[in-house]
């Protein structure tokens, strides 16, 4: 059984790292006026927020189709592969998963595998790594599968948005209304829940929202036992990045079972900027996927 590994673009994977681990990264559509462009093929993050900073009408995106979905499809059963597993952005904020899942069991001559992440960015990157890795050990999409939900439970994802605007602008945010006519005065922190964007509290300045992310998240790691490991998040915000990460790492943080959590830096581009806008920090947290899936 050969099994092959697909994600989208929201999972910002350096093209390199994804190459290196057989991961097919398929492009989301971002939207400028009557513009379109695939996410990290025609345009750069830089470009995006810079015309997202310069520019009156704000972009939208367009989801993956069937067709693009098809073309890997065709290149997998080229080169032999019997099953696909397809990892994607969250099924709460776009409807693209639902209708891979539609279109899976028309799809001939390869057995296609849908995977909701329910997050997005290093979150769903560590996913098809995962996946990947495993795939390359020999394992298939029914041993692959459970390991991946294991991974995903043990995610935590908290953001913070410098303008909360560009989330209520596209409507990706479930409980927005606590917010509304107060957005000048707060950094509000949001999370994933049931795969949606929900509101968790709110601040006054982004280092007191920092703050309280990083108290729940060494709550969070007193409680583990599991070997951890930790993104720091930005969206064309490397000083602040750089600052969290000094933070956090200054604090010999360690889990429950006495191990050191692994930190590394992820980015948010086109397709999720779109709804954070720029200046948007995360943290995001979950068992190593490099010791998973061993067994």
């Amino acid at each position: 059984m050969k099994t092959a590994v697909i994600t989208d673009s929201a999972s910002y994977l350096d093209p390199e790292v994804a190459k290196a681990a057989g991961i097919r990264v398929v492009p989301i559509t971002v939207i400028f006026g009557t513009q379109t462009y695939l996410e990290n093929v025609d345009i750069t993050s830089e470009q995006f927020y810079k015309r997202m900073r310069e520019e009156k009408a704000m972009p939208s995106t367009a989801q993956v189709t069937m067709m693009q979905m098809q073309e890997q499809f065709d290149e997998l059963i080229k080169e032999g592969y019997d099953e696909v597993i397809c990892i994607h952005l969250s099924s709460g904020i776009t409807t693209f998963l639902q209708n891979l899942e539609a279109y899976a069991p028309t799809v001939k001559g390869i057995k296609v595998y849908p995977f909701d992440s329910r997050m997005a960015s290093e979150g769903e990157a560590w996913l098809a790594l995962l996946a990947a890795k495993m795939a390359k050990a020999g394992k298939n999409a029914a041993e692959i599968l459970p390991v991946l939900e294991h991974l995903r439970e043990t995610t935590h994802v908290y953001f913070v948005v410098d303008d909360l605007s560009h989330l209520l602008r596209t409507g990706r945010i479930t409980n927005s209304s606590a917010f509304v006519g107060n957005l000048l005065r707060i950094k509000p922190i949001l999370t994933f829940e049931d795969a949606k964007i929900v509101a968790l509290t709110k601040e006054r300045t982004a280092k007191r929202a920092f703050q309280k992310v990083k108290r729940d998240f060494e709550a969070s790691l007193g409680d583990e036992d599991y070997p951890v490991r930790v993104g720091v998040i930005d969206g064309n915000n490397p000083d602040a990045s750089a600052t969290w990460m000094s933070d956090l790492t200054s604090e010999n943080l360690k889990t429950d079972g006495g191990k050191d959590p692994q930190f590394e830096v992820a980015h948010i581009g086109p397709s999720i900027g779109v709804h954070t806008g720029e200046k948007v920090m995360g943290l995001v947290w979950a068992e190593d996927w490099q010791t998973l899936g061993e067994e």
